[in-house]
């Protein structure tokens, strides 16, 4: 090999090295890293939902009694909703389109800490607490619920970017009729479940889906009112921090 053809060759080495070491310093980050921390207790990266939508209705049930375990969730301290900054915004334009359409949106659920989550994995290994069969799962034996996937070890919730909500009828003020409500253990929980629900229902679900999904939200095939940010920030880290305001950001 003469002189010019090794210079050449260690020039593109040189070259091709440079532009690995550039993409390794440069390139994407992890997901949900982004110069952030991803500490599980720390919530720098999340908003108080109402600081960003402040038209939106809250009826967090884990904090009342009026959910399937039947007495408010360990880790929510205060009424509220938390949320990733991402998904707050994305969450906002879902807003000012519903209500450009005469609804507003209700929020039962959305950032949801680990030990929530452990609470309701106590709540399912009680087989003989079934306090709330009647309002929630009446067609169910208590002891199929981590089988069927309506209890699990881990939830989405606990990333933050994930919302269980409705619509509300700003004419009537009452909740679009839906067929079934959140939190019912069941098929007819489906989003596209159309056996026992009228063509209103269907389409008010639909009308909720359609609406998650042009602003960013992707829907799951168990739960009409569910739906998980589609390029979520902290998709590998399940956070612990309860839920409490948060001081306003700007």
């Amino acid at each position: 090999m003469n002189h010019k053809v090794r210079y050449a060759c260690c020039a593109a080495f040189a070259a091709l090295f440079f532009l690995l070491i550039s993409s390794c310093g440069s390139g994407r980050r992890i997901a949900g890293t982004e110069g952030r921390s991803v500490d599980p207790s720390d919530p720098s990266g999340f908003v108080t939902l109402t600081d960003v939508i402040p038209d939106v209705i809250l009826e967090i049930r884990y904090y009342s009694s009026f959910n399937f375990v039947g007495t408010r969730v360990d880790g929510y301290e205060e009424p509220i909703a938390l949320m990733t900054r991402e998904a707050a915004r994305a969450l906002k334009a879902v807003s000012d389109e519903a209500m450009s359409l005469g609804y507003r949106l209700k929020i039962w659920d959305t950032y949801r800490p680990q030990m929530a989550v452990d609470h309701f994995c106590r709540w399912g290994e009680n087989v003989t607490d079934t306090i709330t069969k009647r309002w929630f799962y009446p067609y169910l034996e208590k002891d199929v619920v981590f089988d069927r996937g309506y209890i699990a070890r881990r939830s989405g919730h606990s990333r933050g970017s994930v919302v269980d909500l409705t619509l509300v009828d700003m004419k009537t003020g009452r909740d679009i009729d839906m067929g079934y409500g959140f939190d019912w253990f069941g098929i007819e929980s489906h989003p596209d479940y159309r056996e026992g629900i009228t063509e209103e229902q269907y389409a008010n679900r639909m009308l909720l889906r359609n609406l998650m999904l042009k602003h960013g939200f992707r829907p799951i095939d168990e739960e009409w009112w569910h739906f998980i940010l589609k390029d979520e920030p902290y998709p590998d880290t399940y956070f612990t921090f309860p839920v409490r305001r948060l001081p306003a950001t700007h």
